[in-house]
Order: structure tokens, then sequence, then C-alpha cells
């Protein structure tokens, strides 16, 4: 029992005197072209309402519907989120190579119908085109945007929070993060889609931020480094758990899509999935 006690403490990361998150545990996908696999965390913390103990939170990013994101892709995506059953799903943008790719990519997210819904924030693709038609889309299919405002997640009279802010890497002022006006006690989620916001801005009173954009890299030497990242911090907030400067944890995912280059080296495509887990 010692040994097994020794093993999660291991694969587990001190938020605070409370507040543990366990690092990435991979199950691979074999049978889902497109999606090498699944990772899955589990975020233990006193803030979590006893309600959302096992409370399960899927959540993909840049999709870049069609790239090496295929029609086969598409299905695989329908079949993981199906076969995860997640309470909840959360998209962290730059889903589409254009227009045309719009209505298919959300149609087919919106079959998952998660009970507690779809959230999702825009990322940088999406404000360079198509953001009519993804925004239409969205509220076709019943998808919650969460930019700029706290969405109330509940179960009976107790509830989370999931948070949104826009891509900042296309304002130079990027606008403060909506968990400012939150309550210290609450459970907050923070989606955005680059990982750096988490680092530059005051997003007190967050608990778990979302990111994409950096793909992990894309291209990589054997998983280790990458020699572009978009990121401000270089290969700090590349990829997987990171902490921020404030000890705020941040789960960046490699994404499943491509962009400028087809082509992904040491650097799987991947859906994230989230379960909470109360100390109370």
């Amino acid at each position: 029992m010692k040994l097994v006690a020794l093993l999660l403490l291991a694969l587990a990361t001190e938020i605070s005197a409370q507040n543990y998150i366990e690092r990435g545990r991979v199950r691979l996908s074999c049978d889902h072209k497109g999606i090498a696999r699944v990772r899955s965390y589990t975020f233990q913390s006193p803030q979590v309402p006893a309600a959302f103990d096992g409370f399960r939170i899927a959540f993909v990013a840049d999709t870049h519907y069609a790239s090496r994101f295929t029609d086969r892709t598409l299905q695989s995506l329908d079949n993981v989120l199906h076969e995860l059953a997640p309470d909840l799903l959360l998209l962290g943008g730059d889903y589409q190579e254009g227009c045309q790719f719009v209505e298919p990519l959300f149609g087919t997210i919106a079959k998952c119908r998660p009970p507690h819904g779809i959230a999702a924030v825009l990322g940088n693709n999406d404000y360079e085109r198509c953001t009519d038609e993804i925004l239409a889309s969205m509220r076709r299919h019943g998808i919650r945007m969460v930019e700029g405002h706290a969405d109330t997640v509940r179960i009976g009279t107790q509830q989370i929070i999931v948070a949104g802010v826009r891509n900042h890497f296309t304002n130079p002022e990027p606008e403060p993060s909506p968990t400012l006006g939150l309550a210290p006690d609450d459970f907050v989620v923070l989606l955005t889609h680059t990982p750096d916001y988490a680092e530059d801005q005051d997003i007190s009173n967050t608990d778990l931020v979302l990111a994409g954009h950096t793909h992990g890299g894309q291209v990589t030497i054997f998983g280790l480094w990458a020699p572009i990242v978009p990121s401000h911090y270089g290969q700090r907030f590349r990829r997987g758990l990171r902490i921020t400067s404030a000890y705020v944890p941040v789960i960046i995912t490699n994404g499943i899509g491509t962009s400028r280059r087809n082509i992904r080296l040491f650097a799987p495509p991947e859906v994230i999935l989230i379960q909470l887990r109360t100390t109370k």
C-alpha cells in the first residue's frame, strides 16, 4: 500500500497545501484515426463542491478542420466524445481552415450532447476569417460562447463556473479576466486559446486554466523540444501541465489539427479529459 501511495504522489503536482492535480495519464486510442490519445487528469481540491465529485470535463482545441484533421478525423472525434461521455465539453478555438468546414464541425461536435452542455472560446484563426459563420453555427447548436463572462454550471444547489477570455494575440490591449469579479470560494475553470494569457494577466479566483494554440510544438525533437512554439515563453507553455508564477495550473493541449504544414512529429493529436474530485 505504501508503494502505491508513493506512485500516486509521484504522479501528482501540489498546487497548494490542499490542491493536487494528477499529471496526465495517457490512454492510446488506436481505433480512432487521427486522434492518437486521450490524456486524462484528476484535479482534487476542497473548492470542488461535493455534487461535482467525479464530474468529467472534456477539452478539445485546434481542430483546424480541414488540415491533418480530415473528414475521417471528424468522425473519430465524434466517436471519442461519445466514448468518453463527459459531463461538460469545452472548446478552445482555432476550429477551421475555411468557412465551408464550420457547420459540419459544430454539427458533429454537438451530437455529443453532454448533460451540462458545451462552452467555447475562439482562437486567432477564428478572428481572421469566418467569425460570423462560427458564432451563428454555435448558436444553432446550443454551444455557449463564454468569452468575456462567466458561465455557471449547476448540480442541485451547488455550482462551478466556466469563464472565458478572448485570444489576446489578436488584441493589443487584452481584456481583463472575468474571474476577477468572482468569489474566491468558487471553483473556476478559465478557458483561453493561448496559454500566455494565464501568465501575462491577473486571473485571480481561477482554479484551473485550459489552453491550446501551441499544438505541442507540432514538430518536435522526440517530444522534448520544439524549434517553433507560438508563445512568448518558448518551451515553458508548450504542452501538458504547467504552473504559472501565481501558482495556477494550466493544462495545454496538443490539439488535433495542424497549421502551416500538414505534419506532426512527436506531438500527437489528443483530447483532454479532466475529472474533478473534492477533498471535503
